[in-house]
């Protein structure tokens, strides 16, 4: 594990594995860490060099009474692919990690992006009070406003422990493995509610329907038929990016919010295959490499 203090003061904690080729940048979800990838860091193709980190509140990182906005959280990963001098990277992100680099690709562009891979995460996760019946379902929303201020109190509330384990237990469905179900529910814990909750809010309220026929690097949309996020919002999403492809796991395959942990062994090959193969869609040249003293590196900035 490595460490990057950010502009702001905050820790991150980095895993980079090294190797050669175009680096894989992983981002973990809401309340969890990046030990969620670990079947990818060393199952996906020999030689692949993966970059994963705990996002601020998260794991391992520190935990600052600041900062807990998905904006906030796309900054820290652009200064952590400066830090690290990636010109030129694939991105993938679940849960929560999708809208990191959604609202990275909102801010930054995708210059630096050679594939997006998002694993299922819905284009708005709370349905705001104008949107249509249409456009709830399609957006994947899973619960509306109150609901999410509901839930915010409870985990911030005495008992929050029981409510985040609650959480978790419905993002599986049937009887889930139990050495995964305590695994995830074990990760959780590491998330204290200062931080955990506004910043699931924030996350929650985001609507990114706007951003999506912006994308124009080569994308892979994964979806899961057992998760609590519905397929058909995987495969509207899907839809809106230019040329994307869209797999969806069966329930025979993978049966919850993580197929990664689930069945490593079918999400890495799928993964690895389009990664490894021709997207169809051209992706824009990327930058030069920031020098060791340029303007793009945080370290440069005095972190």
């Amino acid at each position: 594990m490595s460490e990057l203090i950010t502009t702001d003061g905050t820790r991150l904690v980095y895993r980079d594995s090294g190797g050669g080729g175009v680096p894989l940048v992983m981002l973990h979800g809401w309340g969890q860490t990046q030990a969620m990838f670990r079947h990818q860091v060393e199952g996906l193709a020999p030689g692949r060099r993966v970059v994963t980190v705990d996002l601020r509140g998260h794991g391992e990182s520190g935990k600052p009474r600041h900062g807990y906005r998905i904006a906030r959280l796309s900054r820290d990963v652009l200064e952590l692919v400066d830090h690290l001098r990636l010109a030129r990277f694939d991105a993938l992100g679940w849960s929560m990690g999708v809208s990191v680099w959604w609202s990275f690709i909102d801010q930054y562009g995708t210059g630096r992006i050679r594939r997006l891979v998002a694993v299922d995460q819905p284009a708005a996760v709370a349905a705001v009070p104008w949107m249509t019946g249409r456009e709830r379902q399609d957006s994947g929303a899973i619960f509306d406003v109150p609901e999410l201020l509901a839930l915010g109190a409870a985990l911030a509330a005495p008992g929050g422990d029981e409510v985040r384990a609650d959480f978790v237990r419905g993002m599986f469905s049937g009887e889930p493995d139990p050495e995964v179900l305590a695994f995830v529910a074990e990760q959780i814990r590491s998330t204290p509610a200062h931080a955990g909750v506004p910043l699931l809010f924030d996350h929650c309220t985001q609507d990114w329907r706007d951003v999506l026929p912006r994308i124009d690097v080569p994308t892979l949309v994964i979806g899961c038929e057992g998760s609590h996020v519905h397929p058909g919002s995987q495969r509207y999403i899907a839809e809106r990016i230019p040329g994307a492809r869209l797999h969806v796991f069966p329930s025979g395959v993978a049966s919850s919010h993580f197929p990664f942990l689930e069945n490593p062994a079918a999400f890495n090959a799928v993964v690895e295959d389009f990664l490894a193969g021709d997207p169809g869609i051209p992706a824009p040249p990327g930058p030069r490499p920031p020098g060791p003293h340029g303007p793009e590196s945080p370290r440069a900035r005095g972190c």
